[in-house]
């Protein structure tokens, strides 16, 4: 008898994203059951249900996907569900919150090639600036290059109280050293950029982060890329489509969100495809995603 893969999507939002739905039925799943609202203290209880409603050599044609727009805690949900496991008894886990994980590591992939290709790089022998980086994509953008090697500053659009809270959460979570910096004034902001090598923008869509004249003033700027694909864009001079262009008046190369996008698709649908032909269950989250689209960008 075929044993059905099922997938029970789980978020504390209102609604179940659409797009997780769609992305998981075309990997191949039976059947995703939506699950919304979804607190943290009944993690424990349903992800119990979905163990013990099959023997545990079936366990792994299970899975349970958290979504929701919290980076942070999504990672708790997916200790809470490690906790519930009752060995023999499991299932795959895997987290994407608005698809911020997928999205973060295509970006920091496709960085990764840029400095590659145009400059002979690594992302251990540069600094980056992650504008946004109390957002989720911005945050998972962030401790991906700082476990990659690179020098991570995070910017407070809001002064440095804010930012300086997330650094240490990074820092205290994943081992890594961030230098959260103030990104308050135009000011500030241009003097930032003056000493980074890439500058990544994700900040709420339809704000512009960093106008041209910043960009071409920064004279040892690599790469740039932009989140936002909503005008007014993260940083003007680089288009949407943007695939390793040159930025007008730089020595910099453009990543636009559109050029992101296909890849972090590509990345999501790899990983609920992973959790579907796997001999063993899953744990997967923006760590696996970055290890994946690597060898997408590659």
């Amino acid at each position: 008898m075929a044993h059905k893969n099922i997938l029970h999507m789980l978020t504390p939002q209102k609604h179940v994203s659409p797009f997780d739905l769609n992305m998981a039925l075309d990997a191949g799943y039976d059947a995703v059951l939506p699950y919304a609202g979804v607190a943290m203290e009944e993690v424990t209880e349903l992800v119990q249900d979905v163990i013990f409603s099959r023997p545990p050599d079936r366990g792994v044609r299970s899975a349970v996907f958290f979504g929701g727009n919290d980076a942070v805690l999504a990672l708790d949900m997916i200790e809470a569900t490690k906790k519930a496991l009752v060995p023999p008894f499991g299932c795959n886990i895997m987290a994407d919150p608005s698809g911020s994980y997928t999205t973060a590591a295509a970006m920091v992939a496709c960085i990764e090639r840029t400095l590659k290709n145009r400059h002979q790089k690594a992302l251990k022998d540069v600094t980056i600036a992650v504008f946004g980086a109390t957002g989720v994509v911005g945050y998972c953008a962030a401790v991906i290059a700082a476990l990659e090697g690179a020098r991570v500053k995070v910017v407070g659009h809001d002064g440095i109280e804010r930012i300086s809270k997330r650094a240490k959460e990074m820092e205290a979570r994943f081992g890594i050293e961030v230098e959260p910096v103030d990104g308050s004034s135009d000011e500030k902001k241009t003097a930032l950029i003056e000493d980074v090598h890439v500058i990544v923008a994700a900040a709420r869509a339809g704000i512009q982060v960093l106008g041209k004249d910043q960009i071409q003033g920064a004279s040892k700027l690599l790469v740039a890329a932009d989140a936002n694909a909503v005008p007014p864009l993260g940083i003007e001079g680089i288009d949407v489509m943007d695939d390793e262009e040159a930025i007008e008046g730089t020595s910099a190369f453009g990543i636009g969100a559109l050029a992101v996008g296909p890849m972090k698709s590509k990345t999501e649908y790899g990983l609920l495809q992973r959790m579907i032909e796997a001999d063993e269950p899953q744990v997967l989250d923006f760590r696996d995603a970055f290890a994946l689209a690597r060898t997408l960008a590659s």
